[in-house]
């Protein structure tokens, strides 16, 4: 297991991103990134919770509405 900080492991993806793109510039980074952060830590999070939404919302400090909306989204839910 890494003992890497969260933040060092992102600014490096970052950068090797920036590296691969070669000088294009790239466009929708938030939302790229938020994305794929995203579905991870809702897949982890409901399986750590053991797919109980209400307590997986707790953790996560959302709404249990929005919870189920971001899981929807990312096609984790029905």
């Amino acid at each position: 297991m890494s003992t890497k900080p969260l933040d060092e492991s992102v600014r490096a993806s970052l950068q090797a991103y920036f590296q691969d793109l070669d000088g294009i510039e790239p466009h929708g980074m938030h939302d790229m990134l938020v994305r794929a952060v995203e579905k991870p830590l809702l897949e982890v999070v409901m399986e750590q919770a053991a797919n109980n939404q209400s307590k997986a919302a707790q953790w996560l400090g959302l709404n249990r509405n929005t919870l189920r909306k971001k899981l929807l989204e990312h096609k984790l839910a029905e």
